[in-house]
C-alpha cells in the first residue's frame, strides 16, 4: 500500500492552507496562480535558441513554396503537433506540404532513415519534426546530406552529440536560455508558430493563432508535463479554447461520448480524448487520429469517430487478452506468490500495448510489472508499472549494469530495452534489484517520497463552496495535482457495484445532518478493499476514506461527490 502522509496544519483558510503546501504563499503568488495571463505567462517565443533561425527558414519555404513534411510523433502530443502545424498552412493559404507520423511498431520513435530516403525521392526540401528528432543523427545527417533542411522541434533531452540539423528548437539545450524548461512537444511547436508570425503574419488577424490553443491545450494534458509557470497558463487557455471549438472531429467526438463541450475538464481529455488518440497508433493507425482532429468535413469527422472508437474498444480487446494471458505465466510459474517483481515477456507481444497491460496488474497484485516483447526492428523494448509500492526507476537503477540497455521514466511508471542475452536473466536480475532497493530504504540509503494528503477534514466540509474554492486551482494534472482529502472515522451506510461489469464502486455516506453524500471509485468493486478486520468493506464499517472531492453532470444532474483514492 502507498505510504501517506498528512500535510502539516496551518491557522489558513481552507484553500490558503492548499495553496501553502504547494509553494504559493504571498498574495501576489496566490493572485498570479489563480489568474493565468496570456499577455504575463505566455513567453516571448524569440528567446528559444534557434527559434527565430527556424521561422525565417519556414517563411522562406513558404516563399518560393518548397515542398515541406512536417514530421511529428505518434502520441498524444504530437499527433495535436502536427495538427497545429497543419491548420497553420492552410489558415495562410499554403498547400505544398504533407503531415508524416511514423508507425510505431514498425518504425518506431523518431526519424528514420527509410522515411527520409522517401522524402529524397519525393523532392523535400524542408522537413520539419515535431516532438522529435533531438536523438536521431544519423537520419538528419542523411536529410541534410541530401539537400533537406532539417528543423527539430523537441522537448526531450538532447545527448551529448546533437544531429546536424539547419536548427534545433529545443528549451533543454543548455546553451537556451528560454526561461521555461517543461514545455511538451505541442508547446514548443506552437511557440515556433508564434516565432513565425512576429516575423510575417501572413495576413492572419492579430491573434487568431490562439484558436491553435485546443491542440496545445490536449497535449500539455495528455504528456504528463507539470502545470506550473507557462504550461499551466498554455493548458488553462487551451481548455478555455476547446470548450468552444468549432473543430468538426472534436465536436462529433465528444458528442459520442455524451461529455457537454462547455463544460469539458482535464479529466475527459485524460480519461476519454487521450486513450483514443493514442489508441490509434498503439493499433498502427496514427493518421487516424490526426485525420479526426484536423478534418473540416462533418462527414468526414463521423466517420473517424466512428472509426476511433471501435479501434479503442479493439485495443481493450487484445489488453484484456494480454492482461488473461500474464495472469497465466503467473499462476503457472508462480504457485508460492513469492517473487516481488512480476516480469513477463513475449516476442509476439507488441510494446505498445504492454503500458496499459502492466498498469492493469500492478494495481490488481500490488507489486512492480514489467513485461516486454519486440518491435518490427527486433528490439526487445517493455513497460513497467510500480503498483504504488517502489520506485520502478530505482529497481531499474538497481539492475541497469548487468540488465538493461536503456531505460527511463519516473516512480510509478517507465520503459526499458534489454538484449536478447539478457532477456534470460531478465526476472532474477529485477527481483534482486527488488530486494537490494528493500534494504537500502530501510537502511535509509534510498528515500520515497509519500503520497500527501492535503488535509483532514469532517464530510461537512464536502460542500459546494469549498467545491468552488478548489476549481479555482484547476487545470489538475502532474506539478498541480488534485486536493487529496482524508475522512476520518465514518460510517459506510450503501454500497453498490455498477457499471455493465460491475467492476466500478459506489460508498454513501451521511453528513450529521443526514444529506448522504457518494464516493466513487471507477475499476473498484467491494473486494477491492478491506476494512479494519481485514475483510471486504460491508455497510456498517467504519473506515477512512481519502479521496478528492468532483462535480458530476452524469445524467444530467448536477451533483457533488468523492473520488474515491483509497480506503484505510
Amino acid at each position: 500500500m502507498p505510504r501517506y502522509e498528512i500535510r502539516k496544519k496551518t491557522n489558513k483558510p481552507f484553500i490558503d492552507h492548499i495553496l501553502f503546501h504547494r509553494g504559493i504563499e504571498t498574495l501576489e503568488d496566490k493572485a498570479e496562480f489563480l489568474n493565468p495571463n496570456y499577455e504575463k505567462h505566455i513567453h516571448d517565443p524569440f528567446l528559444l535558441k534557434d527559434a527565430e533561425k527556424a521561422a525565417k527558414r519556414i517563411i522562406k519555404a513558404i516563399d518560393a513554396n518548397e515542398k515541406i513534411v512536417i514530421y511529428s510523433d505518434y502520441d498524444a502530443d504530437g499527433i495535436p503537433a502536427g495538427v497545429i502545424f497543419h491548420d497553420f498552412f492552410k489558415k495562410i493559404g499554403f498547400k505544398n506540404f504533407t503531415n508524416y507520423i511514423p508507425h510505431r511498431h514498425d518504425e518506431g520513435f523518431g526519424l528514420n532513415t527509410d522515411a527520409v530516403e522517401q522524402f529524397v525521392k519525393d523532392g523535400v526540401q524542408l522537413l520539419v519534426t515535431l516532438d522529435c528528432g533531438i536523438s536521431d543523427i544519423e537520419a538528419v545527417s542523411l536529410a541534410q546530406k541530401n539537400g533537406i533542411d532539417v528543423i527539430i522541434t523537441d522537448h526531450h533531452e538532447p545527448h551529448e552529440e546533437i544531429p546536424p540539423a539547419f536548427a534545433i528548437v529545443d528549451h533543454k539545450q543548455k546553451d537556451c536560455k528560454y526561461p521555461e524548461k517543461i514545455l511538451c512537444g505541442s508547446g514548443v511547436c506552437f511557440k515556433l508558430i508564434q516565432a513565425i508570425l512576429k516575423i510575417n503574419r501572413f495576413n492572419l488577424k492579430e491573434g487568431q493563432e490562439k484558436w491553435l490553443l485546443d491542440m496545445v491545450g490536449i497535449a500539455t494534458l495528455s504528456d504528463m508535463v507539470p502545470l506550473t509557470g507557462e504550461n499551466r497558463a498554455l493548458a488553462h487557455f487551451g481548455l478555455r479554447v476547446l470548450k468552444i471549438s468549432p473543430r468538426k472531429g472534436l465536436m462529433r467526438l465528444l458528442r459520442h461520448l455524451k461529455i457537454d463541450q462547455k463544460h469539458l475538464t482535464e479529466d475527459d481529455i485524460g480519461f476519454m480524448i487521450t486513450p483514443r488518440i493514442n489508441a490509434a497508433s498503439r493499433m498502427g493507425l496514427p493518421m487516424d487520429a490526426f485525420c479526426l482532429l484536423a478534418t473540416d468535413d462533418d462527414i468526414e469527422a463521423h466517420k473517424y469517430v466512428e472509426h476511433l472508437d471501435k479501434i479503442n474498444n479493439e485495443r481493450k480487446g487484445v489488453v484484456a487478452s494480454l492482461v488473461k494471458e500474464v495472469k497465466k505465466i503467473i499462476k503457472e510459474r508462480h504457485t508460492d506468490n513469492s517473487r516481488n517483481v512480476i516480469v513477463a515477456g513475449n516476442p509476439e507481444w507488441r510494446p505498445s500495448l504492454l503500458g496499459l497491460v502492466a498498469n492493469t496488474l500492478a494495481e490488481e497484485f500490488n507489486k512492480p510489472v514489467f513485461l516486454w516483447g519486440r518491435d518490427g526492428d527486433g528490439v526487445i523494448k517493455g513497460s513497467c508499472r510500480s503498483g504504488g509500492t517502489v520506485s520502478v526507476v530505482e529497481i531499474m537503477n538497481k539492475a541497469s549494469s548487468e540488465t538493461m540497455l536503456q531505460y527511463g521514466g519516473h516512480s510509478a511508471s517507465g520503459g526499458f530495452s534489454v538484449s536478447n542475452e539478457s532477456i534470460h536473466y531478465l526476472e532474477n536480475n529485477l527481483n534482486n534489484a527488488f530486494d537490494i532497493l528493500v534494504k537500502d530504504m530501510k537502511d535509509g540509503k534510498v528515500m520515497i517520497e509519500p503520497d500527501y494528503i492535503d488535509m483532514e477534514i469532517p464530510l461537512e466540509y464536502a460542500n459546494w463552496n469549498n467545491y468552488a474554492e478548489i476549481e479555482k486551482l484547476s487545470p489538475f494534472g502532474v506539478g498541480n495535482k488534485k486536493p487529496v482529502f482524508i475522512f476520518k472515522n465514518i460510517k459506510i451506510f450503501g454500497i453498490k457495484e455498477f457499471g455493465k461489469e460491475k467492476n466500478h464502486l459506489e460508498l454513501t455516506f451521511k453528513k450529521e445532518n443526514g444529506q448522504a453524500i457518494k464516493a466513487i471509485g471507477f475499476f473498484m468493486d467491494k473486494e477491492y478493499f478491506k476494512n479494519r478486520e481485514g475483510d471486504f468493506l460491508k455497510i456498517g464499517d467504519i473506515i477512512d476514506l481519502i479521496a478528492t472531492m468532483e462535480k458530476s453532470l452524469f445524467g444530467g444532474r448536477t451533483e457533488l461527490r468523492l473520488r474515491i483514492v483509497d480506503v484505510v
